[in-house]
């Protein structure tokens, strides 16, 4: 499993202990986790939940009337060991 699956599983983990529910998907670059967050979430384990999510490289809250509150995070997947992070045709 790479690095950044278990990282991205053990956010969501800990989110879920927190009564959460999480998923997690695997991207090219990155792994995502998302989590529903209910209205009725205490407002000292929003605390928690930021220090949970502060581990990921970057995360968001998105709010809506329709789809109510969605905690996001994402995990980097390792940068290339070569001298070819540019991708290919973008070397100099």
């Amino acid at each position: 499993m790479p690095a950044s699956t278990a990282r991205a599983k053990g956010i969501a983990a800990r989110l879920s202990a927190l009564g959460l529910t999480t998923r997690v998907e695997e991207h090219a670059r990155y792994a995502s986790i998302e989590a529903e967050v209910p209205e009725a979430l205490p407002a000292a384990s929003w605390r928690e939940v930021l220090e949970v999510v502060a581990e990921a490289d970057r995360f968001g809250l998105v709010a809506s009337s329709l789809t109510g509150r969605t905690l996001w995070a994402v995990v980097n997947k390792a940068v290339p060991a070569t001298g070819d992070v540019r991708g290919p045709g973008h070397q100099r």
